[in-house]
């Protein structure tokens, strides 16, 4: 069964008279955390849509940037899209009960929110009221400031590209510690790591990006300091 099919029976209360919001409180359990992360991807990602005033019938091709998704399974991640569009709950309140359901697992949240600057980006433009939007969800979180500003640095368009910001270090970092940290950073970003804290299989995009762009980051390191 897709990562789809799985959204759209989660989604079924809605014909109850459930609302989105309401749908997050009930995916808390580890097995539904996939559900969880898909539809706060594409909830928030719907929300943030709006916020550029370029809402458009294909949006949804915006979320290739994050997700695999089939032919057949267009209609329900369109379907997931619609329903937070529609929703009359503003942004704010859906990251409040995202945070609340990833409350510990912070590098989930960062996994989410990167899916996010994915989806701004798509369109080859980052406009100012998503930049807006991206910080508030980056606070309702509670990720740090240095969370956000790393993400901005590797997906806006006009933002030089820093290696050291990308491993989260410093240029005065010993190599040495630099070396250590884009170990473990590697590690951490494995596609089995992030399967296990909740990301779709389907979202294995993410990692691919994430790993190329801290490789990329040590390798200029490593070569600064030959």
């Amino acid at each position: 069964m897709s990562i789809w099919s799985r959204i759209s029976e989660a989604l079924s209360a809605l014909t109850a008279g459930e609302g989105l919001s309401q749908v997050f409180d009930r995916l808390r359990s580890p097995p539904e955390r996939s559900v969880a992360f898909a539809i706060a991807v594409v909830a928030l990602g719907a929300k943030m849509a709006k916020a550029d005033g370029q809402v458009t019938r294909d949006e949804v091709t915006a979320f290739r940037e994050v997700f695999h998704i089939a032919a057949k399974d267009e209609a329900g991640a369109a379907k997931v899209f619609n329903l937070a569009r529609q929703d009359v709950a503003g942004y704010e309140d859906y990251a409040k009960r995202i945070k609340t359901m990833f409350s510990s697992q912070p590098e989930t949240l960062r996994d989410l929110l990167e899916g996010l600057f994915h989806i701004a980006v798509a369109d080859g433009v980052y406009h100012p009221n998503e930049d807006v939007f991206l910080e508030r969800v980056t606070e309702i979180f509670e990720l740090p400031q240095s969370d956000f500003n790393a993400l901005r640095m590797r997906f806006a368009p006009d933002v030089q590209q820093d290696p050291y910001t990308v491993l989260g270090v410093t240029p005065q970092t010993p190599v040495a510690k630099i070396r250590k940290t884009w170990r473990r950073l590697v590690r951490e970003n494995h596609p089995d790591a992030m399967m296990a804290r909740g990301v779709p299989e389907e979202a294995m995009q993410l990692a691919q990006k994430r790993m190329a762009d801290i490789n990329r980051a040590w390798d200029e390191i490593e070569s600064a300091q030959s």
